[in-house]
C-alpha cells in the first residue's frame, strides 16, 4: 500500500504541474493575443483544435494506455506539453495574421492533446492504485485529483497573468516547459513501467466502449460538461463586461475563482456527503442533476424578468459551481466504479472523449446562443443539456445498491456493516 500511495503521489504531482501549465497557457494566449490586436473570433479560432483533438486524444489514447501502460501516456503527455510550449514561443508578431492564427491553432493541438493523454493517464492510475473493492477509497482519491486539478486550473489563470507580465509572452512559456521538463525526468524515473498495462493484448477494436453503464454514462457526460460551458466560455465573460460593465481585471478575477472555489468542492465532495450518509452511486448523480436543473432555470428566469440580474448571476452562478461540482465528482468516480482494473484506460479515454465533445459542443453553442438572445437563451440551452444528461442517467444502476459511503467506510475500519 505505501507504494501505491508513492505512486499515488507521483501521478497527482505530475498532473498538477501540467494543469498549472495548462491554465496559464490559456491566460497567456488570452491576454497577448488580444494585446496584438486579434479580434474575439480569430482568438477563439486559436483553441479550436484544443478542443477537437481531445476528443481523438481520448478515444485513441485509452487504447495505447492499455496496450503499453499509463506510464508510456503520461510520459507521452508531459513531453508533448514541453514542446508545445517551447515552440509556441518561437512565434513571431510580425507574421502575418493567417499565419499566426494558424501557427499557434498547431501548438495548441499539441497542447489539447497533450492535457488528455495526461488526464487520461493521471485518473485511471487512480483505480489500478487503489486496492479493489475499496470503494470509499475511490472516491475520495479520484475526487481529491479532480477537485485539486480544477483549483490548480484558475490558480494557473493567475500565474499566466504574472508570468506574462514579469517575464514577457515567450520568456513565460520557456520557463513553464523547463519546469515541467523536471516533472517529466522525475515521473520517468520513478513510475513502475507496466502501470494500468492490460494483460492481454487489446483489440484497436476494443476503443469503442461495449460497456452499457460506461456508454450511458459518457453520454450524459456530454450534455452534463456540455452545459457548464455553453454559458462559461462565451455568455459569462461577456455578460459581465458588457452588462455589469467589469474591467478584464474584474472578469478574470471571478472566472478564476470561480474555477478554485469548484475545484475545492469537488475535491471535498465525499466528506460533504458523507456527512449525510448518501451513496457515490447514480441515484445520488441523478438527484444532483435534478438540483441544478432548478439552479439553471432559476437563474434564467431571474435575469429574463429583471430581478437584481447582476446579483442574480453572480450569486446564482456560484451556487451552480457547487452542485455541478458534487456531479462531476460523483461522475468521475462512477466511470471507476463501473469498470475493471485492467480495461481501465479505455473506458475513461471513451468516457473523456465524451467529456472532450461535450466541452466542443458547448463552445460553439456559447457563441451561438450568446448572440441570439443573451446570457438567457445560453442558459435556456444549458438547462436543456442538464435536462438530457438526466434523462440518459436513467437507466444507470447504483454500484452498490443499498450500501452508503458511510458503510463502505466502517467496513474498512474493521466497524463491520453489510455490505
Amino acid at each position: 500500500m505505501n507504494a501505491d500511495i508513492r505512486n499515488y503521489s507521483l501521478v497527482t504531482a505530475a498532473y498538477w504541474a501540467f494543469t498549472l501549465t495548462d491554465g496559464a497557457l490559456r491566460m497567456l494566449v488570452l491576454l497577448h493575443f488580444h494585446t496584438l490586436g486579434y479580434s474575439p473570433v480569430e482568438i477563439a479560432l486559436l483553441f479550436l483544435f484544443y478542443e477537437f483533438f481531445g476528443i481523438v486524444t481520448n478515444l485513441v489514447g485509452g487504447w495505447i494506455g492499455a496496450r503499453l501502460g499509463l506510464k508510456v501516456t503520461l510520459f507521452a503527455g508531459l513531453t508533448l506539453q514541453v514542446f508545445a510550449l517551447s515552440i509556441l514561443a518561437m512565434f513571431d508578431p510580425a507574421w502575418a495574421m493567417w499565419q499566426g492564427v494558424a501557427f499557434v491553432m498547431g501548438a495548441q493541438a499539441l497542447s489539447g492533446i497533450a492535457k488528455d493523454l495526461t488526464k487520461m493517464s493521471s485518473k485511471s492510475a487512480v483505480k489500478v492504485l487503489v486496492p479493489e473493492g475499496e470503494h470509499g477509497q475511490l472516491f475520495k482519491w479520484v475526487a481529491i485529483l479532480t477537485g485539486s486539478k480544477n483549483a490548480l486550473k484558475g490558480l494557473g489563470f493567475f500565474m499566466g497573468g504574472l508570468l506574462l507580465g514579469t517575464l514577457g509572452f515567450a520568456g513565460a512559456l520557456l520557463a513553464m516547459a523547463m519546469g515541467l521538463a523536471l516533472v517529466l525526468v522525475a515521473v520517468v524515473l520513478s513510475l513502475p513501467r507496466n502501470v494500468g498495462q492490460a494483460k492481454s493484448k487489446v483489440k484497436f477494436t476494443a476503443i469503442l466502449s461495449k460497456s452499457r453503464n460506461i456508454n450511458y454514462l459518457s453520454a450524459a457526460r456530454f450534455f452534463l460538461f456540455g452545459s457548464r460551458d455553453i454559458w462559461f466560455v462565451v455568455g459569462l465573460p461577456l455578460f459581465l463586461a458588457a452588462t455589469l460593465g467589469w474591467d478584464h481585471t474584474q472578469v478574470g478575477g471571478y472566472m478564476a475563482a470561480w474555477v478554485i472555489a469548484y475545484g475545492f468542492v469537488q475535491a471535498a465532495a465525499p466528506k460533504l456527503l458523507r456527512r449525510f450518509g448518501e451513496t457515490p452511486g447514480a441515484a445520488l448523480s441523478r438527484l444532483w442533476i435534478l438540483i441544478l436543473i432548478a439552479v439553471t432555470v432559476s437563474i434564467a428566469l431571474a435575469v429574463q424578468t429583471d430581478v437584481m440580474p447582476g446579483y442574480s448571476v453572480i450569486i446564482g452562478l456560484g451556487v451552480f459551481g457547487f452542485v455541478f461540482a458534487i456531479n462531476s465528482a460523483v461522475h468521475s468516480y462512477l466511470v471507476l466504479a463501473y469498470t475493471e482494473a485492467e480495461h481501465v484506460s479505455l473506458n475513461v479515454g471513451f468516457y473523456y472523449m465524451a467529456n472532450a465533445g461535450g466541452r466542443l459542443a458547448g463552445t460553439i453553442l456559447s457563441g451561438l446562443t450568446y448572440q441570439w438572445g443573451g446570457l438567457v437563451m445560453c442558459l435556456a440551452v444549458s438547462a436543456a443539456f442538464i435536462i438530457a444528461a438526466w434523462l440518459l442517467s436513467l437507466p444507470l444502476p447504483n454500484h452498490e445498491s443499498g450500501t452508503t459511503l458511510r458503510q463502505h467506510l466502517r467496513r474498512k475500519r474493521g466497524g463491520g456493516g453489510r455490505v
